[in-house]
């Protein structure tokens, strides 16, 4: 009796993906992280942060918005909605690596790997509702955002790349310097989760308990190390011109650079001008290119070339052949 195919190999036998395709796809992931992102921010500064009081129904007897609900409802539950579609995209990246030939195991992990995180911070964005809009939890529903983003954006990356084992393109203390880098950033993302968890949006119009801090000066702190990042940036594109590095590394710093420029331009625009939606909205959009940016930074310091093609074994006897030996220069 022949071994029966899972799934995978069912759709591996009928349809073989382009590189280009897979590529794409793990692309498609990447723009569906900065989506989630950006529509959850609008859902809290919509207010609309309850507007389904309950899940994973949207209330106790619907599983639907319903009409008394109005507007706050309905974005509420669209956002819920995204989760399908990004479940969706990310199931066509672990399909495509999968029945791609040869198999991209590294794809396929990184696939499962964005699939078990949204399906966690589905969980998560549900307590949050159940709590009541509890800060810390509404903080860590952006924080697991922010790693599938991550996960995300090295795949894709992967997609663009061989299986081999990476190999540096930069001295240690380059590596180092970009590492730092990395931690600052993180760093400055976390302090503007506080930030948004002690402001003013609180995601909905009724009471809603907030960090107990004043936000003023957790923002201070905040614009601290947009300094201590933008700093090492620099720091960073002067060492790579020092050491000669590839156009392409320093054009990585640069674009960095920028992203952070302007995002520095939306932060203060919307802290003088009281935090208004829209731009805190852009802030948060902001926010999600600059660790793409940064990421990007510290991948470009690496390369892995494509593995060798198997060879496939001899079939039948055959006689071994043994290679000439090299002529003997005099």
């Amino acid at each position: 009796m022949p071994n029966s195919l899972n799934p995978f190999e069912l759709i591996a036998r009928r349809w073989q993906p382009s590189a280009r395709f897979v590529e794409r796809a793990a692309l498609a992931t990447v723009v569906m992280a900065v989506v989630i992102v950006v529509t959850g921010g609008a859902v809290r500064l919509t207010q609309s942060g309850l507007g389904c009081d309950t899940w994973p129904k949207c209330t106790s007897g619907s599983l639907t918005p319903t009409a008394e609900m109005g507007i706050n409802g309905v974005i509420e539950f669209s956002n819920r909605m995204l989760t399908y579609v990004l479940c969706a995209v990310v199931g066509l990246l672990i399909i495509a690596a999968r029945a791609r030939t040869p198999v991209r195991t590294s794809l396929t992990r990184l696939g499962w790997a964005q699939f078990w995180i949204v399906m966690g911070n589905a969980v998560v964005g549900g307590i949050t509702v159940l709590t009541g809009l509890n800060p810390y939890i509404v903080s860590s529903h952006f924080l697991l955002s922010s790693v599938l983003l991550t996960v995300a954006v090295v795949t894709w990356w992967r997609a663009r790349e061989g299986d081999a084992e990476p190999r540096d393109l930069v001295a240690v203390p380059v590596r180092q310097l970009t590492r730092l880098l990395i931690a600052a950033t993180g760093a400055l993302i976390v302090i503007g989760t506080v930030v948004t968890g002690a402001g003013p949006h609180a995601g909905d119009a009724r009471k809603v308990h907030r960090i107990p801090l004043n936000w003023q000066e957790i923002t201070q702190l905040h614009v601290d190390f947009v300094y201590i990042v933008l700093g090492l940036t620099v720091a960073l594109w002067f060492t790579l011109r020092a050491v000669k590095a590839p156009a392409a590394q320093r054009r990585t710093v640069l674009e960095l650079l920028v992203v952070l420029l302007l995002q520095g331009v939306v932060g203060y625009v919307q802290y003088f001008t009281h935090l208004p939606e829209v731009v805190v909205g852009i802030h948060m959009l902001g926010s999600c290119l600059v660790w793409m940016a940064v990421l990007r930074v510290l991948l470009a310091q690496r390369e892995r070339a494509a593995l060798p093609a198997a060879v496939p074994a001899p079939t039948g006897d055959h006689e071994t052949v043994q290679p000439e030996p090299a002529a003997s220069s005099r």
